[in-house]
């Protein structure tokens, strides 16, 4: 069972190897600086005992905190860890001294005559340390989880308020179409339960071909108000991108409630997308815009787009009323890094 207290990422025992080396190092060239002795040569052997102190607190912790306490009441993982803890340091030191006798290192009169005591008050520091550790990895991981936690819950508040969105605008063209014609006010009810069954589904993301295909019976929808004269035009194929439900309809809607100009035959909208930029475009040929600020509708999807793809949107056209959705790397796994 994953617990956030046992987790310590790939990075963290990175930083440690470097600390570790590090400050094993610098103390050991200092003690043999003091004791009139080579510092390289204390510089070498604090990088292998560094080294080898790291390399079994990986090895040991990992093990415990991944087979072993898991399994056990959290009552039981203090004595545990300082048993692993106090381990990894004891043999470490053990095998970086072995090692440093082996390839020839001069080593200073306590770890020639007395490396079991040592080891010992090193294996205690590791404790000591390790405790200093799990302290940091846990207050970091709770922080992680908090801050995906409160993202996650922005989301669902943002989707909660589209759905609503589009179903006021939607039980609005019905209601008018129930004075004007009973068979097209049946037939927009089918559409909007057609509509809503394809799109009330868990996920977050959708692939473009299916959030596309929403669009298609969103816009079928919305020319039985408006006569047909809604024209969607779609490529043929569409790129292998995932992307925020909803994003594609939002903008549709947005030209359809903004563009559409009742003196024309006709309001075309057209996607097209920039592979290479990972942009989608949308433009339509209704009435201008009057600014490109971004209403709630569009601020809701901007938001989601942001949370969801690290992307953004934009107006960047007004003349031609036209939208691009920057498409980052889409996860819905988010958190706030």
């Amino acid at each position: 069972m994953y617990n956030i207290a046992l987790h310590i990422k790939s990075l963290d025992w990175l930083y440690i190897l470097i600390i570790g080396v590090f400050f094993g190092m610098f103390l050991s060239s200092l003690g043999y600086i003091l004791l009139e002795r080579s510092w390289l040569q204390g510089a070498i052997f604090g990088v292998i005992i560094g080294f080898t102190i790291t390399l079994f607190s990986l090895a040991f912790i990992s093990y415990m905190n991944k087979n072993i306490l898991p399994k056990l009441k959290e009552a039981y993982w203090l004595p545990l860890s300082i048993l692993f803890s106090f381990l990894s340091g004891f043999v470490g030191t053990e095998l970086g001294t072995y090692i440093a006798k082996t390839i020839g290192l001069e080593l200073i009169p306590a770890f020639e005559n007395e490396v079991g005591l040592i080891s010992i008050i090193i294996g205690v520091l590791t404790y000591i340390v390790g405790a200093l550790l799990y302290r940091f990895v846990k207050m970091r991981n709770q922080k992680d989880v908090i801050d995906h936690e409160y993202v996650q819950s922005r989301l669902r508040s943002l989707e909660t308020q589209l759905n609503p969105h589009f179903l006021f605008n939607a039980l609005n063209s019905i209601a008018e179409l129930i004075h004007q014609d009973k068979d097209k006010a049946e037939m927009a009810i089918l559409k909007v339960s057609s509509f809503l069954r394809n799109t009330m589904n868990e996920k977050a993301l959708l692939s473009i071909k299916n959030e596309v295909k929403n669009v298609g019976e969103y816009v079928e929808l919305e020319n039985i108000r408006f006569s047909g004269k809604i024209n969607f035009h779609a490529p043929n194929s569409f790129p292998n991108w995932q992307v925020p439900k909803f994003s594609i309809q939002l903008l549709v809607e947005n030209a359809i409630k903004h563009g559409y100009n009742p003196a024309k035959e006709s309001l075309n909208i057209w996607l097209s997308f920039d592979e290479a930029k990972k942009i989608i475009a949308l433009k339509n040929d209704g009435y201008k815009m009057k600014t490109q600020k971004f209403g709630i509708g569009l601020s809701n999807l901007n938001q989601r787009v942001e949370l969801l793809c690290h992307g953004k949107l934009e107006a960047v056209q007004t003349e031609t009323p036209t939208f691009y959705i920057y498409i980052g790397e889409c996860d819905e796994n988010i958190d706030c890094g």
